[in-house]
């Protein structure tokens, strides 16, 4: 799926990319840039993902629904929850397991996922449905 850069630059694109952000932005050029590192990462998409898509999880929950063990899971917990993608909460009182910790997508989590990742997916699968197998025989 190539496409024409020069044709896509409609003129309203800043010279700065820092200049896309809103002058009352809370957040940086170089914190978008860590999310978008951050989701890059298959295990880090697949906790986001589920987050979304299956609501709270419990670390435990997590680790047996992606069968990542149980250190490489916490890592990759504290680099989403780092970035801004992901909560980590605590309930009042033990669940039926006995746990109190659960993650959350954030708001940006869930943006992050469905305009970015999630996004290009849908736009490939218009473009196949569009073209079907005439643009894949063309590659």
């Amino acid at each position: 799926m190539a496409t024409n850069h020069a044709a896509a630059d409609d003129g309203d694109a800043p010279e700065d990319p820092e200049d896309l952000l809103p002058p009352t932005s809370v957040l940086s050029l170089d914190d978008y840039l860590d999310m978008q590192a951050a989701i890059g990462d298959r295990t880090r998409f697949a906790v986001v993902y589920t987050l979304v898509h299956a609501g709270d999880q419990s670390p435990k929950q997590l680790e047996e629904r992606l069968d990542v063990r149980g250190n490489t899971l916490h890592y990759h917990l504290n680099k989403l929850v780092d970035v801004g993608l992901v909560e980590k909460r605590k309930r009042a009182e033990r669940d039926s397991e006995g746990l109190y910790t659960y993650y959350a997508a954030t708001s940006l989590g869930e943006g992050i996922l469905e305009h970015g990742v999630e996004e290009l997916i849908r736009r490939e699968r218009t473009y196949l449905d569009a073209y079907g197998d005439d643009a894949e025989a063309e590659n």
